[in-house]
């Protein structure tokens, strides 16, 4: 007994380091919440490793399917702030929609386009945000001269965004870093 628990509480040490470093990581744009439950799934599936067969899985499905959930709202939260910003800033609704298109477009474009950690999924998704926003606004109707002002919103609700993320991010670290040391 004495060895299967130095060994969970091994695992458990290296999951809190490395839940830590995703905390860090997804200050960098890099989707750090996602990288904790993708392991988090790779250790229940790699235990038998080190565990007997018929030992309770380190992380129970309950804890993942709810980690999994905090996850896709810091994405909602992330995504929706930047129509917010384009709405606070005077956005129609095809502005609004054209801003939370145009970040989901814009950070993968950066993440690909701009290999730079954090900077390129930032500057793609502000960008994204002001790009679709300008685009929806004018499609509405509007003319240029007064697509900017949403356009601003997009992008700096889009950045907030980002900020409000963190958060979502700590929590799935803090509760599957605890996961991991209940045996």
């Amino acid at each position: 007994m004495t060895g299967v628990l130095s060994i969970h509480i091994l695992v458990g040490m290296c999951f809190a380091t490395i839940a830590l470093t995703c905390v860090l990581i997804s200050l960098l744009g890099i989707p750090g919440g996602w990288i904790l439950i993708g392991l988090a799934v790779g250790v229940d599936l790699a235990q038998g490793l080190w565990l007997a067969p018929d030992a309770p899985h380190t992380f129970h499905w309950i804890t993942i399917a709810a980690c999994v959930l905090i996850a896709l709202g810091g994405e909602a939260v992330e995504t929706l702030l930047g129509g917010y910003g384009a709405k606070r800033f005077g956005a129609s609704k095809l502005g609004i929609i054209g801003a939370i298109i145009g970040s989901i477009i814009g950070a993968l474009s950066g993440t690909v386009f701009i290999p730079i950690p954090f900077l390129g999924t930032l500057l793609g998704a502000a960008l994204g945000a002001a790009l679709g926003a300008m685009l929806g606004e004018l499609i509405a109707g509007k003319r240029a001269e007064h697509s900017w002002k949403p356009a601003l919103g997009a992008a700096l609700g889009r950045v907030l965004g980002s900020l409000a993320k963190l958060p979502f991010v700590v929590s799935v670290a803090v509760i599957l870093a605890i996961a991991a040391f209940v045996p």
